[in-house]
């Protein structure tokens, strides 16, 4: 299916300081962060995968026996959340765990042809350098969320919560919480579907909605997400606000 696509361009990890005003006053400041613990979802909101999920999806519903999706459908899909998404095409809920394993097999052959957005890698860098906590929770397998991230990538991440069950992040995002020791007021969970913003309500964790991924950034918005990100740059700054410039008469 591979008309099928959407692709968005992002920006790159931001420079803090280069490009900024900074005089004596701010000059040397530490910048306190908002968040102890930042969490990730992987497909869609560190990796473009959402394009190869596309290009399969036809052959995966004839293989599982459910209806096909159409080009035309796409933007009407963008607004549903996972429930409603799984009725749409005829997916019982007893039939997913088995396709979430089949779709994962057929990610590891494909890999080489999933990357991780322009920008990502620094911006982990970046935040673990300001001693922020990461972590990924994901439906995916830690196999291919390891080779998505390559070697460095990956020995930045504190903590993996990989295989969720489609609806099953929150247990995910509590296991996170405990083995991290964070409170989770002090922590944010940032995705691209609606399912994530549920699970992190329910977890009383902050929500950062990204917009390039599977729900439309106005689906999300509709639910009113604790942030909503456009670029790789807002994600660092909506973690790690810059200092508040203080000019003196």
């Amino acid at each position: 299916m591979q008309n099928l696509e959407n692709k968005t361009e992002q920006g790159g990890f931001p420079q803090y300081l280069t490009g900024r005003c900074v005089d004596h006053v701010t000059m040397g400041r530490k910048r306190t962060p908002r968040y102890k613990l930042a969490i990730f979802d992987f497909d869609g909101t560190l990796a473009d995968s959402f394009t190869w999920f596309l290009s399969v999806i036809n052959e995966v519903a004839d293989t599982y026996n459910f209806r096909r999706i159409k080009e035309q459908e796409l933007v009407d899909l963008r607004s549903f959340d996972a429930k409603k998404m799984l009725e749409h095409v005829g997916i019982p809920m007893w039939k997913m765990p088995l396709l979430q394993r089949y779709v994962r097999k057929r990610m590891t052959s494909d890999i080489g042809r999933i990357a991780l957005f322009p920008g990502i890698a620094g911006l982990l860098q970046g935040l673990r350098e300001e001693g922020i906590a990461l972590a990924i929770v994901t439906s995916n397998s830690f196999i291919n969320v390891r080779e998505v991230l390559g070697r460095q990538n990956e020995l930045l991440i504190q903590h993996y919560a990989c295989g969720a069950p489609i609806l099953g992040k929150r247990a995910k995002l509590r296991k996170v919480l405990h083995t991290s020791g964070v409170h989770p007021s002090k922590a944010i969970f940032i995705g691209d579907e609606i399912r994530d913003l549920h699970a992190a309500r329910g977890e009383g964790i902050d929500f950062g909605a990204v917009s390039w991924g599977v729900n439309s950034a106005q689906s999300l918005t509709e639910h009113s997400p604790e942030e909503m990100f456009s670029s790789i740059d807002e994600i660092a700054e909506g973690i790690i606000p810059s200092p508040v410039l203080q000019v003196f008469t």
